[in-house]
């Protein structure tokens, strides 16, 4: 399985930013489409961004568009979720992971990754 690792998680005030990473030190994380997930207490996992393994395509969930933007940094073999205007709600543990059925980013989904690794816990108080 390719099992990437999250991290950049943390406490942040309401209105705060953050900024995910995604790794993986034995892919090319380049070679898939990652889909960044959360899923808060009590919660399904809801998906809410992708960057495509075709040329870089990105997809946004309506919950999340405006604030959240995904890159990825091919030189560094990294994705990154870079998280603006943070409220409550946005509270959860947050994943990321190859969704090798897509070639790019067409829809978002709430499921269907390879794989799943532990995860990078949001918090979003004050």
């Amino acid at each position: 399985q390719v099992q990437l690792v999250e991290s950049g998680g943390g406490l942040v005030e309401p209105g705060g930013s953050l900024k995910l990473s995604c790794s993986s030190s034995y892919r090319n994380l380049a070679d898939y489409t990652i889909g960044w997930f959360r899923q808060a207490p009590g919660k399904e996992r809801e998906g809410v961004s992708c960057i495509g393994g075709d040329a870089g395509s990105t997809r946004t969930a309506d919950s999340v568009k405006g604030r959240f933007t995904v890159s990825r940094h091919e030189a560094k073999n990294m994705v990154y979720l870079q998280m603006n205007n943070l409220n409550p709600e946005d509270t959860a543990v947050y994943y990321c992971a190859p969704v090798s059925l897509m070639r790019s980013c067409t829809v978002i989904l709430n499921g269907g990754a390879d794989s799943w690794g532990q995860g990078t816990q949001v918090t979003v108080s004050s």
